[in-house]
């Protein structure tokens, strides 16, 4: 099956019946590196989290390698969530532990190769590592789940440029060939070089969803440049 993740008359109301999100049809192949693009606010969380099972669509399906969001959908995805969720007073070696021990499909010698390349101590407590340095573990833990989808929402949001680097390495060393990545962000310009495909939603709705190559054949600019057309940012 090419499609790892389906999007069937999705919708996701919250308070007062206002849809969050609205989309007909969406489909996404595997062995793909996808951005997924919006104005904040624009419902890119909001699908992250029911690809992942932690929201359920108000209407709608969403499927993960043909099989409908659930238990047995868990071993398909690998989420990272746009804030910390890590205690701080645990060593890195031990969290490594914790998630050999959670997630049938972790890969405890994938995660300290990562810790080795990116010079990060498997013995630090996180309370005394940097913000990047948060950051780059989260997302060591994400990527060494041999998962088909992987979907990390604003991996790069709160990290500086070479920290930025470091992180969109890891994603592009890191996944096979038959898995999928979807990225969340609003930083387009620091990831364009990495993206295969690209989602826009806007307020919920499905704007366009394309291949890079597609959209700087036919509108001759950058994705970055083709985005702030779109939403005249």
């Amino acid at each position: 099956m090419d499609h790892i993740l389906e999007c069937r008359g999705v919708s996701k109301n919250y308070l007062a019946q206002i849809p969050a999100l609205n989309f007909t049809n969406l489909t996404v192949n595997r062995g793909r590196i996808v951005g997924l693009l919006g104005p904040n606010g624009s419902g890119k969380t909001t699908l992250i989290k029911m690809a992942s099972g932690i929201l359920t669509p108000t209407s709608g399906s969403i499927l993960i390698n043909g099989v409908p969001v659930g238990p047995d959908t868990k071993n398909m995805v690998s989420y990272l969530p746009e804030r910390t969720y890590l205690n701080d007073w645990m060593k890195v070696r031990d969290i490594i532990q914790f998630f050999t021990d959670f997630y049938q499909n972790f890969n405890p010698e994938k995660a300290y190769d990562m810790l080795g390349r990116l010079n990060i101590n498997p013995d630090d407590r996180l309370k005394t590592m940097s913000k990047g340095t948060k950051e780059k573990v989260q997302l060591i833990l994400v990527m060494s789940r041999e998962a088909d989808l992987y979907l990390l929402d604003e991996p790069i949001g709160g990290v500086d440029p070479a920290a930025r680097d470091y992180i969109l390495d890891t994603i592009i060393s890191n996944y096979s060939e038959n898995s999928t990545v979807m990225i969340s962000t609003h930083l387009i310009y620091d990831i364009e070089k990495v993206l295969d495909d690209v989602i826009f939603i806007n307020q919920g709705n499905l704007v366009l969803a394309s291949s890079v190559d597609d959209i700087r054949e036919k509108q001759g600019k950058s994705i970055d440049a083709y985005f702030r057309e779109v939403f005249r940012c």
